[in-house]
């Protein structure tokens, strides 16, 4: 399930590459401005390799990525969003995007779904990936 909310809504992210706890962008841009950190994992997606960091890309169901759902602090959750947007190469409507932020369902390791951010490959992006790309065994960027 995928769609697209308002702009208003907060919700947790869902990160899989550098913004992990313990990668060199978490560090940068989440630690200490967040209020959970929990393992996850995404359904409906495939993981691949890229320049310094990994694409997920839309999949059959049965595919799934493994990474963390990040809650980030309420009274730094526009200006914490806005940073994520641009590491991502991200801006609303923008052809040359390098990422979507799209909402899906998330599946946390301690049980039940919750709505979440997820960055997904573009879709002129994705189409190459899927022709030419080297998906990652497992869907999980840290093994």
């Amino acid at each position: 399930m995928s769609s697209q909310p308002g702009a208003a809504e907060r919700l947790p992210v869902f990160v899989y590459g550098t913004l992990r706890p313990g990668q060199g962008n978490h560090a940068r841009l989440l630690r200490g401005r967040t209020t959970a950190e929990e393992p996850a994992r995404l359904r409906g997606a495939q993981l691949y390799a890229g320049p310094g960091y990994p694409y997920a890309v839309t999949a059959p169901a049965e595919s799934v990525i493994r990474g963390d759902l990040v809650t980030l602090a309420p009274v730094r959750y526009a200006e914490l969003l806005a940073a994520l947007d641009e590491l991502e190469g991200y801006a609303p409507g923008d052809p040359r995007n390098l990422y979507e932020r799209v909402a899906r369902e998330v599946l946390p390791d301690g049980g039940g779904t919750v709505r979440a951010w997820v960055y997904l490959a573009a879709d002129r992006l994705a189409r190459r990936l899927r022709d030419d790309g080297t998906p990652l065994p497992g869907g999980d960027w840290l093994r």
